[in-house]
């Protein structure tokens, strides 16, 4: 069955995550984007952990479910745009902040556990729990090599995957170019073998990682990280599979086209290490102005952060272009409130007018996804005001203005320009 998995967020127990994270509304959401499986996130956190096991329900082999007799909390009870009959599945995630030493440098590297079962994830919380804080964040900080929670995340079941998180960002990634490395086996030597999957983060994009010949075999996987409902999904993964963990993990382990059918991307460039840069100087520079300038920053003098198309550029052994052939497709998106927002002429997609606008649509043509990809141009136009329509055919095709981000600035994506509304 075809499948949309976002398989990286965060519960309110991470750092700056709304406490609008519920299980419950991640349930309800995940409906009006269109997402089939979500990641929990945060599984390690003793509460998070706790509250999974008391509202979910084992569903198919390796996911689960909201249980009946939980309610989505106030967008279920005051909205009339309701999500009765979920189908939306979790399955069990998180992203572990590793800071350690090795090569004689300090390493700062993100990780993505998946486990199969609420017992595997137990037993990896465990060992976990011993060696250092898991109690502090949902996304916990802990002094362990990744090779090394690789070990643990197999010895509590063989069936664990880890996937190297937002594999470019400068200070936390397996690439980054603050703490990073050069190559996958530098960061886990012999157990290289268990990593099938990378995941490209929001600065870069399939067609940027597939200029490294050395990243061919490896799954390229897109997912949200989000902290907030609106903004899950903003990153997916669209599979043909069973509904299991096994048929997930088995479509990215393969890369079997016929089972990973394509990613939805961030236009990359509104990431916020796409270009390198110094945020409080407000420079943003492409890679060759880095370069005339010694990595320094042409305000203050001091060393700018150097961003993912950089870094990239740094690795490549291919030139930009190069599609491999087993590549996997890539969609790019702009969220639906977002498109809506500029053709209402307001800044914010969180605004009210905005947000009621977005359901109506939603609601209209069955979730976002179908929305954004999957209804003709003249459903669209017959159904839609002129100036959303437009907006989403632009998306479509890639007719937009884009500033890049840099040094933890996001980018800004313009689809309307002045007056064009």
């Amino acid at each position: 069955m075809k499948i949309i998995a976002d398989l990286h967020i965060h519960s309110p127990y991470s750092r700056a995550v709304s406490k609008q994270m519920t299980l419950e509304n991640l349930d309800y959401w995940a409906g009006l984007k269109g997402i089939t499986v979500m990641g929990t996130g945060d599984f390690t956190h003793p509460a998070w952990i706790k509250e999974i096991k008391k509202k979910l329900e084992p569903a198919e082999q390796g996911l689960y479910m909201l249980k009946s007799q939980i309610s989505n909390d106030k967008f279920q009870k005051n909205s009339k745009h309701q999500n009765q009959d979920s189908k939306t599945r979790f399955l069990l995630t998180v992203e572990i902040s590793s800071i350690y030493s090795k090569g004689g440098k300090a390493r700062r590297i993100h990780s993505l556990l998946f486990a199969p079962s609420i017992a595997a994830a137990e037993k990896i919380n465990t060992v976990l729990n011993a060696r250092g804080n898991i109690k502090s964040d949902g996304r916990p900080i802990l002094g362990i090599d990744p090779k090394e929670l690789l070990k643990i995340a197999l010895d509590a079941d063989p069936e664990c995957v880890l996937v190297p998180a937002h594999i470019w960002t400068p200070w936390f990634a397996l690439f980054g170019s603050k703490s990073g490395f050069d190559t996958i086996e530098e960061c886990f030597e012999e157990y290289t073998k268990h990593i099938f999957a990378l995941e490209t983060g929001l600065s870069s994009d399939p067609a940027m990682n597939w200029r490294l010949s050395a990243l061919d075999r490896f799954a390229l996987m897109s997912n949200s990280d989000s902290h907030s409902l609106r903004r899950i999904g903003r990153e997916a993964n669209i599979l043909d599979t069973s509904l299991s963990y096994r048929g997930i993990m088995d479509a990215f382990k393969t890369k079997d086209k016929k089972k990973f059918l394509s990613t939805v991307e961030f236009f990359p460039e509104e990431g916020m290490y796409h270009y390198d840069g110094h945020r409080v100087c407000s420079s943003r520079l492409t890679p060759d102005q880095t370069k005339k300038l010694h990595n320094l920053c042409p305000v203050c003098g001091k060393p700018v952060t150097v961003g993912v198309v950089n870094r990239v550029s740094q690795l490549a052994d291919r030139p930009e272009g190069v599609r491999p052939a087993n590549a996997i497709p890539y969609l790019n998106m702009v969220p639906l409130d977002e498109i809506i927002a500029e053709a209402r002429g307001v800044k914010s997609a969180i605004n009210k007018g905005v947000q009621e606008e977005y359901l109506s649509v939603v609601q209209e043509f069955g979730t976002e996804f179908a929305v954004l990809y999957d209804v003709s141009p003249g459903d669209l136009k017959a159904r839609l005001r002129p100036e959303i329509t437009e907006g989403i055919m632009a998306v479509r095709e890639g007719r937009l203005h884009i500033e890049p981000g840099y040094d933890g600035q996001y980018g800004t994506v313009k689809i309307f320009e002045k007056g064009e509304v």
